[in-house]
């Protein structure tokens, strides 16, 4: 097969150093193969960028391995053509040799041109991305609290959820507030931490309260309790920061939001998951299946056997 490359690099990243092979030489000659490894420190890597531009190479390829890639990618980034491929696709091709070094193995294929290119949004979308996957953990780790807070309620024959439909509202926010505080309410306690509609619901909820906390569930709840407080205040400046950088893209918001159900958090994690630029998709069925949201028809012999989707797309658990 012809090569298309003449100076190109394969690299074999780890977590302590980097493989890097070059090849260089004509399309129609055997190329020069010349391997060298680099620590993976912030200084080596920049060591790596000068012999690569010594070596008068343009295009370097490596494999998306865990987050290894991010740091050499950043710093290489703007200086040569980067192709981020998937680790299986490389594995898969066959005709490899035995005693050729990954990185080589990388290199070469990049020069014949077999390579696919893995999507890599710009740098801005890359930080909006890792904000809003942020938001998502935390919004779970959020609501994992909240369950053991009533489930240690439940334990301890407080039925408060029976009473009131969201317990970590305003009025249930207080009870909890005073329960913890007290490790019991009477009927004056709930009386003075009720507001609106609840106010209705005094006698029930006092007979659903007619228990007391022990120390050791007092401290389950207050655990949780001030680890919900921390979350939530660290969720408000996370979606401010998201927010910020939001605004070049203030056109995108509005068009994703115009849609049934979408507002602005969904539409914050579609733009940093896909980008702006649809381009870089040969078409929206490309666009889909890259995002996860059209599974794979996998039939043999007339049946339809079950096929899931290549991979959950991270805003698909994003408050709508």
């Amino acid at each position: 097969m012809r090569a298309i490359l003449t100076h190109c690099a394969g690299l074999d990243v780890h977590q302590k150093n980097i493989v890097v092979s070059v090849l260089i030489g004509k399309e129609e000659e055997e190329p020069q193969v010349e391997t060298r490894s680099f620590p993976s420190m912030t200084r080596n890597l920049y060591e790596m960028l000068q012999w690569l531009e010594d070596k008068g190479v343009t295009h370097i390829a490596m494999e998306s391995t865990g987050v290894y890639w991010k740091p050499v990618y950043n710093i290489l980034e703007g200086f040569f053509d980067i192709t981020v491929a998937n680790a299986q696709r490389i594995k898969n091709v066959p005709g490899r040799k035995t005693d050729v070094s990954d990185a080589e193995w990388i290199a070469t294929l990049l020069r014949h041109g077999l390579i696919e290119k893995s999507f890599v949004p710009p740098a801005d979308i890359r930080e909006l991305r890792d904000l809003t996957r942020l938001r998502k953990k935390w919004v779970g780790t959020l609501t994992a609290e909240k369950n053991r807070i009533q489930d240690v309620l439940e334990a301890s024959n407080i039925k408060l959820a029976t009473v009131i439909s969201d317990i970590f509202g305003v009025s249930g926010r207080a009870i909890l507030s005073r329960l913890v505080e007290q490790g019991y309410l009477d009927k004056r306690d709930i009386e003075s931490c009720v507001v609106g509609q609840v106010k209705k619901k005094v006698a029930s909820l006092s007979e659903s309260i007619f228990d007391t906390l022990d120390a050791h569930q007092i401290f389950m709840i207050r655990q949780s309790w001030n680890h919900i407080v921390f979350l939530e205040e660290s969720l408000q400046q996370l979606e401010k920061e998201i927010e910020k950088r939001l605004e070049p893209y203030q056109q995108e918001v509005e068009v994703i939001t115009s849609m049934p159900g979408i507002k602005t958090a969904t539409a914050a994690c579609v733009i940093a998951e896909m980008g702006v630029d649809m381009n870089v998709f040969p078409s929206e069925h490309h666009l889909s299946s890259w995002a996860g949201v059209s599974p794979g028809n996998h039939e043999s012999a007339g049946k339809k056997k079950h096929a899931d989707d290549k991979r959950e797309p991270a805003y698909k658990d994003c408050a709508l």
